[in-house]
C-alpha cells in the first residue's frame, strides 16, 4: 500500500475518495503533520497502491488495518472523504480497538444511489481515446461530464505511458466491477469511541436519515457542517475543513489520551 508519511505524534490515516489518491487530501496532511503523524494512503486499486479484482469495502478496510499493524500504527485516528469515510467507519466497526477516532467527510454510513454513470463513461472514452496530453484528456472527459471541477479531479489520476499517451493510475476496470460494493452501507456493532460526521451543507451526501444512522452505529458522534460548500468540502473550504478536524482530534485523540 503506497503511503505519504509526515510528521510527529500519535497517528492519523487519511483516506480518499473513489477515482482518487492519498495526495487529494494534502492540505489535510499538512494542517495535521504538526501535532500528529500523519500516513496519506492510496487505497486498493487507486493511485500507486496494489490492484485487485474483488474489493469490496471490507477488502479495503483491511488492507488499511493491515498496513497499521505492519507500520505498529494501532490505534490510530482513521479521517475518510466519501469513500475513505465509508471505509474509516468499517475498520471502526469491525476492529474498534485497532481505531481511536473516526472522522468521515461528507459520507454517511448508508446505502448510496448509483450517480456516477457519466463518469464512468468518461473514463471509459479516455482509456478508448488514448491521448496525448492531459487537455486532450479533459476534452474527451467534457462529453460526458460537465462539471469542471469533476473533471479536474478526475485529471489527477491520470498517468503518462511509455509511448505517450495518457491513461488512468486507478484501476478502472475493478472499480467499476465493484462498484455497487462500495454503495453499500458499512456494517458491524456501533462503535463506542470518538467519532465526527463534517459535511457541506450544500451537499445532498448527508441528510436526516445519514445523520440518524450515524447516531445508530456511532453513539458518541458529533456533526458539524459547513457553509457554502457542498461534497469537495476539503477542496473548497480548506481553512474550515482543517480547522474542524484539527479541533475534533485536540480533545481527546492526541498521544497522551491515546497512550493511557
Amino acid at each position: 500500500m503506497h503511503a505519504s508519511v509526515s510528521g510527529e505524534g500519535a497517528p492519523v490515516i487519511l483516506l480518499h475518495g473513489l477515482f482518487g489518491m492519498g495526495s487529494n487530501l494534502g492540505s489535510l496532511a499538512r494542517a495535521l503533520a504538526g501535532e500528529f503523524e500523519v500516513h496519506q494512503l492510496d487505497l486498493l486499486n487507486h493511485g500507486r497502491s496494489s490492484w485487485q479484482e474483488h474489493s469490496d469495502l471490507n477488502d479495503l478496510a483491511v488492507s488499511v488495518i493491515e498496513y497499521m499493524k505492519s507500520n505498529g500504527l494501532v490505534p490510530a485516528a482513521v479521517i475518510g472523504h466519501s469513500l475513505g469515510g465509508k471505509v474509516a467507519m468499517q475498520m471502526a466497526l469491525a476492529w474498534p480497538d485497532d481505531v481511536s477516532a473516526v472522522v468521515a467527510a461528507d459520507i454517511a454510513p448508508v446505502e448510496y444511489a448509483a450517480s456516477h454513470d457519466a463518469v464512468f463513461s468518461a473514463i471509459a472514452a479516455v482509456e478508448a481515446a488514448r491521448p496525448e496530453s492531459r487537455s486532450d484528456a479533459g476534452e474527451v472527459m467534457g462529453e460526458f461530464v460537465t462539471e469542471g471541477s469533476v473533471v479536474q479531479f478526475l485529471a489527477l489520476s491520470l498517468k503518462r505511458e511509455p509511448d505517450g499517451s495518457y491513461d488512468w493510475r486507478f484501476n478502472a476496470a475493478a472499480l467499476r466491477d465493484n462498484y455497487e460494493e462500495f454503495r453499500k452501507a458499512p456494517r458491524g456493532a456501533p462503535y463506542p469511541g470518538a467519532a465526527m460526521f463534517v459535511y457541506g451543507l450544500e451537499s445532498s451526501y448527508v441528510d436526516e436519515a445519514g445523520m440518524a444512522a450515524a447516531s445508530r452505529l456511532f453513539p458518541k458522534a458529533r456533526f458539524e457542517g459547513i457553509p457554502d460548500t457542498g461534497h469537495w468540502l476539503h477542496a473548497e473550504k480548506p481553512e474550515a475543513f482543517n480547522s474542524a478536524v484539527l479541533g475534533f482530534l485536540r480533545q481527546g485523540v492526541g498521544k497522551e489520551s491515546i497512550q493511557e
